[in-house]
């Protein structure tokens, strides 16, 4: 069953690994996930598979290198929120 989610409720997901964890781990476990973007779409496991670390110690170092691995525009338009100057 693939399951679709927010951007901003990748936490819940992310919580449900074991850690530390490799990206392949990753990947299978997370194939049928798919994460609306403010501008598409992705799959976490394919997005993941793509991380060059060898594995993730913590729910926060993975979601860290996931925003690293997303396209610009996943959050929204650059330099729309009160966050950038």
């Amino acid at each position: 069953m693939t399951r679709t989610i927010r951007l901003n409720r990748i936490g819940n997901v992310l919580s449900e690994l074991e850690y530390p964890v490799e990206p392949s781990t990753v990947a299978s476990e997370c194939a049928d996930v798919t994460v609306r973007l403010a501008d598409g779409e992705v799959n976490l496991g394919a997005t993941v598979s793509g991380s060059a670390a060898a594995e993730f110690a913590s729910a926060e170092e993975l979601r860290t290198e996931l925003m690293s691995l997303l396209p610009r525009r996943a959050v929204g338009e650059p330099f729309q929120s009160d966050g950038d100057a």
